[in-house]
Order: structure tokens, then sequence, then C-alpha cells
């Protein structure tokens, strides 16, 4: 189990509303579909994919599947969303500890963050301006999104 395929898996927001069914214990797929507006295959369809994405557990108990997360699967997504607090934690740290106007930052930020967590870890460097007659063409060429 990958952090991508959980973050693919939860993207869904029918999927993640079925995931946060189970956040207060295990369920079979009738208690969870009595409580969504989906059918009861569509929650088992949702559920099939979160637990090949590793998020989700299953059990038989009779005739029917009960349902539960799997901490295995949570313990990858939050070590993948631990790296990038660990980066904002290392950047407060520098700016408390410095004095105003000196820059001390991280050596290097996590490995795959983001880009708005490194420019806050980074200064960035000074733009040059176009010619405003560049940005009033650039701005006429834009196209309305539909």
């Amino acid at each position: 189990m990958t952090y991508e395929s959980a973050l693919l898996a939860l993207a869904d927001p029918t999927r993640r509303q079925v995931f946060e069914h189970l956040r207060n214990g295990p369920r079979a797929v009738g208690e969870i579909a009595a409580e969504m507006p989906v059918s009861r295959p569509a929650v088992s369809q949702h559920l099939k994919v979160l637990k090949d994405a590793g998020l989700v557990l299953d059990q038989a108990e009779g005739t029917r599947r009960v349902y539960s997360i799997d901490p295995n699967g949570l313990g990858a997504l939050r070590s993948w969303l631990d790296q990038f607090w660990d980066t904002a934690l290392e950047a407060f740290k520098a700016a408390v500890e410095n004095p105003p106007g000196q820059t001390s930052l991280p050596a290097t930020p996590a490995k795959g963050a983001p880009d708005e967590l490194i420019s806050t870890a980074v200064p960035a460097a000074p733009r040059e301006r176009r010619p405003r007659s560049q940005a009033r063409t650039r701005q006429r060429r834009r196209r309305p999104r539909i």
C-alpha cells in the first residue's frame, strides 16, 4: 500500500464518507448503506476500492462481511503526511531562533514536498517585471475557462 493509492481512493467524496462511517468501529455493508444516499451495491464497490488501497480490512461473519479501518494503511498515509509537518516545524524553528533580518533555513526540504511548503522555507528570488505592454497582451490572450 502506498500513499498514492490511499489518496486516490479517498479523493471520491462518497468513498470518503463510507470510510468515515468506519471511524467508530467495524460495520457491515448494510449498516453503512442504511445511513447513506447510495445503494448497498455501491457501498460494496466503494469498500472494495478502499480495501484494494489498503485502507480497510474485511472479515466474514456468517453471511455478511464486516469492514474496519486498517491501521497499517493509515500508517503509510500518515508517515507521508508527517514529512510535510517536519518541514514546516523546521522552518518555524529557524524563524523563531534567528534574529530578525537573519536567514537560516533547513538544509533541504522533505523529499516530495509540495511547492507551497518549499516556498515558505526558501525565499523566492526577485522576479523581473515585464514591460507593461507585454503584460496586457498576455492578459488579452487568456481564454475564459468553460
